[in-house]
């Protein structure tokens, strides 16, 4: 995600320029056809495009609510996610009497973070990162999950048995979970950990599951559909038919100004429709860039770069000096 202190003007232009040209198209001609051709009755009142404009207002700022509390919901369970590992470090540390147990409970867990990152980024039919727009942005950064293979990344972790349980699962990060599971009760019976120390290291791993299952319920759940298609009308219709409003307007003040403005006053409401037009659509597009905070788009949850910290915490916690490296970055966006 972003950041920086801002995203520049000059960046938003550019996200959003193909919408500027589509409506500057809207607003020019429907002046062409009232001035030039002399088609005087192409107005719409005004008080037709303010109704129009609350309830579109009203639509967006209902959504830019609901999308911004699905934001706010990834990152606050990658929050807990954070936390949780960090104690798992220090309880494996400290409750597995077997240092080489102790590093391998840590390790899975660094593999259960890969595993989950990747089934993440994975790709859903209504998510927007491959749309042009998001394409040409997506430039200025790097997804490692899209570039760097899940088996590549496990097999670091975990010895071969349990990278190839993991991958061949259906769901791979529940799999990794399992095998904590497992591993914790074997130690169990081992003795290698007591019976409260196993009590203790199995409820972080439920709450991990917990955890898994609230970022799976943002990811496969989407924002309900019907309403950002209601929203996307809304704003499509309040482009074409304002213009036709602004027209009518400034068309009034051709009766009380004097000079070269005389006459020609429809030209100059075409930039300030456009002006108006691209504030609803930017809102629009930012809501649509919102809804869904792991697909790999500049303003998401930055799991990866989560992730790293997490294994550079749990590393030194075990008394490792090497940490893993940041991922590549572009500017001001990590992921």
């Amino acid at each position: 995600m972003l950041t920086g202190r801002h995203y520049k003007l000059g960046e938003f232009v550019f996200w959003t320029r193909r919408t500027i040209y589509v409506l500057i198209v809207l607003s020019v001609v429907p002046a062409i056809l009232y001035q030039l051709a002399g088609l005087k009755w192409l107005t719409i009142p005004w008080g037709v495009i303010f109704l129009l404009g609350a309830t579109v207002a009203f639509a967006a700022g209902f959504k830019t609510l609901q999308t911004y509390n699905r934001m706010q919901d990834a990152q606050q369970v990658w929050s807990s996610i954070v936390s949780s590992s960090r104690i798992w470090g220090t309880m494996c540390r400290d409750l597995v009497a077997d240092s080489a147990s102790a590093r391998e409970l840590v390790y899975r867990h660094f593999a259960w973070l890969a595993a989950l990152r990747h089934q993440l980024r994975g790709v859903m039919a209504w998510e927007t990162a491959s749309k042009v727009y998001n394409e040409e942005y997506r430039r200025r950064y790097h997804i490692q999950e899209r570039e760097e293979s899940l088996q590549d990344e496990v097999a670091r972790y975990v010895g071969p048995d349990d990278a190839a349980r993991i991958l061949t699962s259906r769901s791979k990060a529940l799999q990794a979970l399992d095998l904590q599971s497992r591993e914790t009760k074997r130690l169990l019976n081992e003795g290698i950990v007591t019976s409260s120390a196993f009590a203790d290291l199995q409820k972080v791993i439920r709450d991990f599951q917990e955890q898994q299952g609230r970022t799976e319920r943002i990811k496969n759940f989407p924002f309900p559909r019907q309403y950002a298609f209601i929203n996307t009308l809304f704003v499509r219709i309040m482009c074409v038919l304002l213009p036709f409003g602004v027209m009518g307007e400034f068309a009034r003040l051709d009766d009380v100004v004097e000079g070269w403005a005389k006459g020609n006053m429809v030209w100059v409401g075409v930039p300030l429709s456009i002006l108006i037009s691209w504030m609803y659509a930017s809102l629009d597009r930012v809501g649509e860039a919102t809804e869904n905070p792991f697909e790999g788009g500049a303003n998401d949850v930055p799991i990866t770069r989560l992730c790293q910290e997490i294994e550079g915490d749990l590393r030194e916690i075990l008394g490792e000096v090497e940490t893993p490296s940041r991922s590549r970055e572009a500017a001001d966006i990590t992921l």
